[in-house]
């Protein structure tokens, strides 16, 4: 059975929504054979991350850049999982009030140098999500929960 490490830090109403769509998304009954973890950013260990097959990496925007607990667990898992987990798929979803860029290019840069590959676009959230937004949410899900099943 795969195992979908899901790392979030959800500190608002809007991301605790698209949290759950996410969530939703990658538990689905239609997807057999994938286990979904679920760790908040400033708990997530590099164990954590070498158990999973697969990443779903969620954060707010936070002065144009990612949250400080997403960076943190990115500086704690990076080196202990450099080797390891090289070519695994991930996907993220942003949230911000405008503009996400800065936090997207972030943790693509670091996705990038650990070798994995996206399993799908960036999913970036600008205000309020909506119905559409929470329903790409799920999509993310359930696309990159699917992508770890052979």
């Amino acid at each position: 059975m795969a195992t979908l490490l899901i790392v979030h830090h959800t500190t608002s109403p809007s991301t605790q929504a698209m949290f759950e769509a996410v969530r939703s998304g990658a538990t689905t009954d239609e997807i057999e054979d994938v286990e979904v973890e679920v760790r908040p950013a400033l708990g997530a260990t590099a164990a954590d991350v070498l158990a999973a097959d697969g990443y779903l990496l969620g954060t707010p925007v936070n002065i144009g850049y990612m949250a400080g607990a997403m960076k943190h667990f990115f500086d704690t898992i990076y080196y202990p999982c450099l080797e390891a987990t090289q070519r695994r798929p991930y996907g993220l979803y942003v949230h911000g009030d405008n503009d996400a860029t800065g936090a997207v290019r972030a943790v693509e840069s670091i996705t990038t140098g650990l070798g994995w590959r996206a399993a799908a676009p960036p999913l970036v959230v600008t205000g309020r999500p909506e119905r559409s937004d929470l329903e790409a949410c799920w999509e993310l899900g359930a696309t990159v929960a699917a992508g770890l099943v052979p």
